[in-house]
């Protein structure tokens, strides 16, 4: 065993959720399951850049490659990783969700969930032909793995990937991005049902609901692009999962916070996003984190020193100086 797989598996033991994750884990294999196989060194990279990863992560993941495979341990539990994964794919909410490991797993840590994410990609890609989606769906919605190894960089200065749990849904075939927007195969939480349900909406707890979901490094959200997302969501999932029939879109997100009316215009693309909705029930604790990482892409920026080059900034960060707090809302418009 190399030494840095004895710092990867002594870092993952040292954090309790990450035991209880690899103990599940454990429990969950049984009958040989899906075959975990890494590209060759030499194809490697040319699978990397077909999942937009930066160029600059390449180099890293090319050499780590080797560190993975001739650790046992570490193999086993790359393998045990792609099987949760693929077990049972595409059915909403079945995947195993990876996590994020800690700082101290050192490089092959940070970078661990993208080795997953390569070793699964041929059944994902498997399954989005089993479906028909075209192939050039299929790679941008797989492509959005890239996305995350930028904002890890961008926030940390160091290569990784931020927010696998988020990605574990991508190789799970339960997201695709269709223009501006990404699309999200999920159920109707309990308490965000209420408000459709009342409506007169046929929708409640635990029926079918696209999530609507908004990536950075996507061009503006203009109404001329969500409505063109929009309108390829309509033919798309019809097409591709007949047996779903969705009946509304939901969105989570401190976007639809009604506090930025007060500070955007009322033709920013922002508001006019806001007001496809309607905004239901959202979170009652703050959650002023998610506006600074989201518009400055660090949460833990100091509240003076934010910028104030464009409204959204001047929006964001005048609120949190002046005393107030951001929240999430949760909306709702019938499919």
């Amino acid at each position: 065993m190399t030494g840095e797989a004895i710092v990867l598996l002594d870092a993952l033991r040292a954090d309790e959720e990450l035991v209880e994750w690899l103990r599940r884990l454990e429990e969950s294999e049984g009958a040989p399951g899906a075959e975990a196989r890494l590209p060759d060194a030499s194809d490697l990279p040319d699978i990397l850049l077909d999942l937009a990863v930066p160029y600059e992560d390449v180099n890293d993941l090319v050499a780590l490659r080797r560190t993975l495979a001739d650790d046992e341990g570490a193999t086993r539990l790359l393998g045990q990783c792609v099987d949760g994964l693929v077990r049972d794919l595409g059915k909403i909410g079945k995947g195993l969700k990876i996590l994020p490991f800690p700082p101290e797993s050192g490089p092959l840590g940070r970078y661990f969930p993208v080795f997953v994410f390569v070793a699964a990609l041929p059944y994902v890609r498997a399954y989005h032909r089993e479906r028909g989606i075209p192939d050039d769906v299929s790679r941008r919605a797989l492509a959005d793995l890239g996305r995350g190894l930028v904002l890890y960089r961008r926030r940390y200065g160091v290569g990784g990937l931020m927010a696998p749990t988020w990605f574990s849904l991508h190789f799970h075939g339960e997201l695709f991005q269709l223009g501006r927007l990404q699309f999200q195969r999920t159920r109707l939480g309990g308490r965000e049902g209420v408000a459709p349900a009342a409506s007169g909406l046929a929708l409640g707890p635990g029926e079918p609901c696209l999530d609507l979901h908004i990536p950075d490094y996507a061009g503006p959200l203009t109404p001329q692009a969500c409505d063109r997302s929009l309108a390829l969501a309509r033919d798309f999932f019809p097409r591709h999962f007949p047996e779903e029939r969705y009946t509304a879109a939901c969105c989570h997100s401190w976007l639809l916070d009604p506090q930025l009316k007060r500070y955007l215009p009322a033709d920013s693309n922002i508001v006019r996003f806001q007001e496809r909705f309607r905004v239901g029930c959202g979170n009652g604790d703050p959650e002023d984190d998610l506006p600074v990482r989201f518009v400055f892409g660090d949460p833990d920026l100091p509240v003076e020193t934010l910028p104030r080059r464009t409204s959204l900034e001047r929006a964001v960060g005048d609120h949190l100086r002046a005393g107030g707090h951001w929240y999430s809302g949760h909306g709702w418009f019938a499919w």
